[in-house]
């Protein structure tokens, strides 16, 4: 009875083992909360969180504004919501995680005092 070994080679697969990873750059020049977070509260929060909607779904946390918003920059709750870490409940509820770039930004914002600007 002999062995018999097999070897095989996927160099010639380069692109199914190592597939190419499409970047996109995140500009985090001149983040404002007029100008960039508003942006991504209206798409990532305020279905849940606007004015008409945040006593329905939103458990009554409003995010259409900056005074709405200001208290939960000031606690901490909007960063750790986004950020899924344990602190907050993690937001969007039942969704996927925020894109990078997105949290990146609400965190430079506040970072850099979450001026209403």
């Amino acid at each position: 009875m002999g062995i018999v070994l097999f070897s095989a080679c996927y160099y010639d697969k380069k692109d199914l083992v190592y597939p190419q990873v499409t970047t996109t750059s995140c500009d985090t020049t001149n983040i404002t909360y007029s100008n960039s977070i508003t942006t991504i509260l209206n798409t990532n929060c305020n279905n849940c969180h606007g004015a008409t909607t945040a006593n329905l779904s939103g458990g009554g946390i409003f995010l259409h504004t900056y005074a709405t918003v200001k208290p939960y920059i000031t606690n901490g709750q909007l960063v750790n919501s986004i950020l899924q870490n344990g602190k907050a409940s993690p937001m969007p509820k039942n969704m996927a995680k925020m894109d990078v770039c997105s949290i990146n930004k609400i965190i430079l914002w506040v970072n850099k005092g979450a001026l209403n600007n």
